[in-house]
């Protein structure tokens, strides 16, 4: 495949043929406003018109594919760029020692122990319990002696996960399944006899609207019937709260955190395990009502280590002693980096050590960083010299105490390796690889900067064939901008393919992400949310300008609230890009909240039954603003059946709208699947959706 100044004119010679969509005249009057809904009746995903409709769209799609003439090529690159497999870090309990690790060619990642003489077994593979590929492993949790595994399962792409306990040494079930446990924490007590979990009441409690919510927190012997669970935590408060336990590595602290929906904040409670009884602990409030969030690590030295954005939106890390809880309490050891967002820290501790150290992860401008610390003092020791401009995960450290720590590696061109610090040392070290190899096409990644509609300065990472822009090539410029998502670099075989093949590929760090702190993500969240479509905008005039690409040259690719990025890019500047591909978007933000997640996702958005958030949504609701007679880009909408957390409705009805509405002969298209959902799905499912998304965007930004 190479490149092209632009797209074949060819490839647009005539308007699609598009299915007959009804336009209703159903209006909803909200805060004083006539709100439209032509397409309300595609909400419903069984009615007879909608499941017509979608038929007639799969045939035109169907018909679309056979042009583009990279699909093949694409396919057989990505899956051989996924070919290296993957690998964890080894997380201890005891002598035992818990990895995961999908082979070449395998379709999920398998769950295995490892014995204290080096002796490997498989505990879990998906394929082996479901040959079809459709079950998927949500989480696991080992006991903290490692002799009982609490793993979480789910089918066809639900993510509604069922919990199960079995033996590990003999693979016996022990327990389950439970239901309503969605990537439920797991907080085993000493012994292994019992543990915390998350779960949702009965549905036939609540009225229907409810049933995805309404979470408590309870106590489950293993092997006893969960009606005799003891409900300990979350009776009272916020239908969308989520909730976070765990237990101390010592058994005795009981720590539970609250928040409602997915807001940038939470209140937090401990429990003394040792002074209460565990179905009924007492709980002494640690933070409430305060906009940070913190978190606790309770020490082998008796310390408490206090993770927080309080007073410090990068994050710092503070100590105090149990029973001094109150942030008053709290002295600061390792203090905000003004420059550089807190991630995670461990302390390691052993005999053969001189002090203790405590290891400090952080990412600088969307890029990780490890330093060594005192334990003692907090006080800096040195950098910790990377494989290179990536990003860093962990650390994972022994339970029980050690000198060593492991993470994972990951950047635009290297499969995530896993490496150990070594603090007797100090050396930092590969320790693991995928199990297969990979040859990695040659290419170069750099970070630009650029300025935002007001002035802000943002950053992009550019992965492309030429260090400078030689030439203007058929481009991809990718964005998410919500939740306090930092996009760092990773490795990714769609984006290699792309630039193997003679593309450029750009990843721009916008506002409402995590890449610049907590306040970098709330400037770009609720009424501030047209700051993140500014600084995509600005990503894209700046690729232009800079001679990277040309409008006929560039395509947008976003996914779930990226999703919603790049449909709102197409009503406020479909003249900036030729193509377009949103993956499981929100687009309907007026009726977001009526399906799904939805309603714990009004502390990022706003809900549009308040009046003055009604007013930013309307503002931008990419559905709402499809205009009639405008020439709008190729569209490629993903959506997913089986998808619990973005409706595919919000697909459908911007499909239909984009279809009735467009001027120009550039395709509108939706492309549905069947058995999968929002997150996890086979190497093979990945391959083909990524297959898809290239080939279309190489069709219509001319990358031949």
């Amino acid at each position: 495949m190479t490149e092209s100044d632009a797209p074949d004119s060819a490839a647009a010679l005539s308007r699609p043929a598009y299915p007959s969509a009804h336009r209703s005249d159903h209006v909803d009057l909200m805060h004083g406003t006539a709100v439209a809904d032509p397409y309300r009746w595609l909400e419903t995903a069984d009615d007879a018109r909608t499941t017509e409709w979608a038929a007639t769209q799969r045939l035109l799609i169907q018909a679309e594919r056979e042009a583009w003439t990279t699909r093949d090529a694409f396919a057989e690159q990505v899956e051989r760029l996924l070919g290296a497999g993957t690998v964890s870090p080894p997380y201890w309990r005891g002598d035992r020692r818990f990895i995961t690790r999908r082979e070449p060619g395998q379709q999920f990642s398998v769950l295995y122990v490892v014995e204290a003489d080096g002796v490997e077994r498989v505990l879990i593979d998906p394929m082996a319990l479901d040959p079809s590929g459709l079950t998927t492993l949500d989480s696991w949790q080992p006991s903290k002696e490692g002799d009982r595994l609490a793993y979480q399962l789910s089918v066809g792409g639900t993510e509604e996960s069922e919990l199960h306990v079995m033996d590990v040494e003999t693979g016996a079930a022990l327990d389950g399944p439970i239901d309503r446990c969605r990537f439920s924490p797991i907080a085993w007590l000493i012994g292994g006899e019992a543990f915390y979990y998350v779960r949702r009441i009965a549905p036939e409690l609540l009225p229907e609207p409810e049933r995805n919510f309404h979470r408590r927190v309870y106590l489950h012997v293993v092997g006893t019937p969960t009606d005799e669970d003891n409900e300990v935590f979350g009776a009272g408060m916020t239908m969308t709260n989520y909730y976070g336990v765990s237990v101390s590595r010592d058994g005795r602290w009981l720590q539970v955190s609250s928040s409602e929906g997915t807001e940038p904040r939470n209140d937090l409670w401990v429990a003394d395990l040792e002074e209460d009884d565990p179905r009924s602990p007492a709980f002494v409030l640690v933070q409430g009502d305060v906009d940070a969030q913190t978190s606790l690590s309770f020490a082998r030295d008796g310390r408490v280590f206090v993770s927080t954005d309080r007073d410090a939106p990068m994050g710092r890390i503070a100590v105090t002693t149990p029973g001094d809880w109150s942030a008053e309490h709290w002295v600061d050891l390792v203090p905000e980096d003004p420059d550089a967002v807190l991630d995670d820290a461990a302390i390691l501790d052993d005999e053969s050590l001189e002090e203790d150290l405590l290891l400090v992860v952080r990412t600088r401008h969307g890029v990780g960083e490890l330093s060594v610390h005192r334990s003692a003092d907090g006080s800096f020791i040195r950098s910790v010299d990377l494989p290179g401009v990536g990003t860093l995960a962990g650390p994972v450290e022994h339970p029980t105490g050690g000198p060593l720590a492991w993470f994972v590696y990951t950047d635009h061109t290297t499969v995530p390796q896993i490496y150990q610090f070594d603090a007797r040392t100090g050396a930092f070290e590969h320790f693991a690889s995928p199990p297969g190899t990979v040859e990695v096409p040659k290419v170069h990644s750099r970070v630009v900067t650029y300025a935002s509609k007001d002035g802000t300065v943002v950053r992009m990472f550019v992965v492309s064939p030429d260090e400078t822009p030689a030439a203007p090539r058929p481009t991809v410029l990718y964005g998410y901008g919500g939740f306090g998502i930092p996009m760092s670099p990773g490795y990714s075989a769609a984006i290699l393919a792309w630039v193997a093949a003679g593309g450029v590929w750009a990843i721009a760090n916008l506002r409402g992400g995590g890449e610049e702190g907590e306040e970098w993500h709330r400037d770009g969240m609720l009424g501030k949310k047209q700051n993140v479509f500014d600084d995509f905008h600005a990503a894209a005039a700046f690729l232009i300008d800079e001679g990277w690409t040309t409008p006929a040259q560039l395509g947008i690719y976003g996914g779930s609230n990226g999703g919603l990025l790049v449909g709102a890019a197409i009503t406020q500047r479909p003249d900036l890009f030729n193509a377009v591909v949103c993956v499981a978007p929100l687009l309907d933000m007026i009726r977001y909240t009526s399906s799904e997640l939805g309603p714990t996702w009004t502390v990022e958005y706003g809900d549009p039954e308040v009046a003055e958030e009604f007013a930013w949504l309307i503002d931008y609701s990419p559905y709402h603003r499809v205009v009639e007679c405008t020439d709008y880009p190729a569209t490629m909408i993903a959506v997913f059946d089986n998808d619990t957390r973005t409706d595919p409705m919000h697909g459908r009805k911007m499909c239909a709208a984009l279809q009735h509405a467009t001027s120009g002969t550039r395709p509108i298209l939706i492309r549905a699947e069947g058995d999968v959902g929002h997150g996890a799905r086979s190497m093979s499912k990945s391959v083909e959706e990524s297959a898809d998304t290239l080939a279309f965007l190489a069709h219509w930004t001319g990358l031949r």
